[in-house]
């Protein structure tokens, strides 16, 4: 059975730090890192349900000082917990 995108989505938030200038550049990186296929419209749904259930911070940013947004993969407590979850079934 095949990874399910947000699943895909956690682990690698779990192991790698992710950030980029927008989310194009965010989808490419994650999916050079991801161990399954990944298209960018189903990158997209799985962020976005990532975002719905708490599992993930709004992705994009805009840190103090910034004159551009930026895209950055921060798990929750619960992200994190769902993600070694994850991890354990390995």
């Amino acid at each position: 059975m095949s990874e399910s995108p947000l699943a895909c989505v956690l682990r690698i938030g779990f192991r790698h730090l992710v950030t980029a200038p927008n989310a194009e550049d965010a989808f490419e990186q994650i999916r050079a890192l991801a161990d399954v296929p990944l298209d960018a419209a189903a990158f997209h749904d799985a962020v976005a349900e990532a975002v719905r259930r708490g599992l993930i911070r709004d992705p994009v940013r805009l840190p103090p000082g910034s004159l551009q947004c930026h895209w950055h993969l921060e798990l929750t407590q619960a992200g994190t917990a769902a993600a070694r979850a994850l991890t354990a079934q390995d």
